[in-house]
């Protein structure tokens, strides 16, 4: 791996005019340890940043710059934005020491059949997975030169049910999981059920029966985490909100089990977490209070009517679940304190 300084880490970002890359961007641009290289975005090549993100004013009069190996090369550290599918072309073309954290889906899995399952091309091998939080992910992390981040609502369902399966306080063959993002979740391509007029003042499933694409990547992190092979039913929904995911995850409870139980586990996990909030008792997490942060949030409770845990997770579904998640990652890679750049505060109202 190649030697990197880490004042004044130059890094480019792919995929940059979409809603992830302009978030990177933007954690980029406040980091203290970090400065933007190349912005790379493929279709908006030429084009002012501040025509997609208006919001970056510090990049005003900066281009985009086209998407390519030899331009991201530039930098060195590389995140790629990209669509599902895209970033192993590119990266075969990338230098083997140059530090690349993909945000897509293209090097989480380890198996070639769950990749052939939920996503077109071959499967293109699996990378480190870059969620801290799980056990012993940090070691992993720790100045690696490739790192897989997780998928947003995979983040939410992980760091919400892994500490109980690992401590078998939940059975892992029955887990069921139905979450709503909003539409940020969708990318930023046009689509006609993403119309305001379709979104507002409503809510709606999609890719409902085991379709969508993070429910191999939800059942390999929680299997790991349970020794046993988990089974989970994945149903997502659209909320008309831009940013978020609520997460209501449930499994049957092991025999006895009760909520201070369910609590004691969480808490003892992620006490000392600078980005996983254990709610106080009674309260209960809310997409609005993560707005902006890194921050996950979660609370637990022991349904004894129906035998099953009840574990709401909240996140930004850019930031936790793409983006600041993306951030972190680079930080452990790069030596730094993970929560360098970042913040568990969020913006609210």
């Amino acid at each position: 791996m190649r030697i990197i300084m880490q004042v004044g880490t130059t890094v480019a970002v792919a995929g940059a005019s979409g809603y992830a890359g302009g978030e990177l961007l933007r954690l980029v641009l406040g980091h203290p340890e970090l400065r933007l290289g190349p912005i790379a975005a493929g279709a908006h090549a030429g084009a002012p940043v501040t025509s997609v993100h208006p919001q970056l004013a510090p990049l005003a009069g900066t281009a985009f710059d086209p998407t390519d190996a030899e331009t991201l090369a530039q930098a060195d550290l590389v995140f790629l934005a990209l669509p599902h599918g895209q970033s192993a072309a590119l990266v075969a073309d990338l230098p083997p020491d140059l530090p690349v954290i993909d945000l897509g889906a293209d090097f989480r899995l380890d198996a070639a059949e769950d990749w052939s399952g939920y996503y077109d091309g071959a499967h293109a091998g699996c990378w480190p997975y870059g969620l801290p939080e799980l056990p012993g992910a940090r070691a992993r992390l720790a100045g690696a030169s490739r790192i897989a981040n997780p998928g947003c609502y995979a983040t939410a369902v992980a760091v919400a049910l892994a500490p109980l399966l690992a401590a078998g306080l939940v059975e892992p063959h029955d887990i069921v999981v139905v979450a709503a993002s909003g539409t940020s979740g969708a990318g930023r391509t046009a689509k006609a059920n993403l119309l305001a007029s379709e979104v507002m003042g409503a809510m709606s499933p999609y890719k409902v029966g085991g379709v969508h694409q993070h429910t191999p990547e939800m059942e390999q992190s929680l299997t790991a985490a349970a020794g046993a092979k988990v089974t989970l039913s994945f149903t997502p929904t659209l909320a008309p909100m831009p940013r978020g995911i609520l997460a209501t995850n449930t499994a049957r409870l092991a025999e006895g089990v009760s909520t201070g139980d369910l609590r004691e586990v969480l808490h003892a996990s992620y006490d000392d977490e600078p980005f996983v909030h254990v709610l106080a008792d009674g309260s209960w997490p809310s997409t609005a209070a993560t707005v902006g942060s890194n921050a996950v949030q979660l609370q637990v409770a022991a349904d004894q009517h129906s035998g099953r845990a009840i574990v709401v997770s909240a996140l930004d579904n850019l930031v936790k679940g793409a983006a600041g998640q993306a951030v972190q990652n680079a930080n452990l890679a790069l030596g730094l304190d993970e929560a360098t750049g970042l913040t568990a505060i969020g913006v609210a109202p």
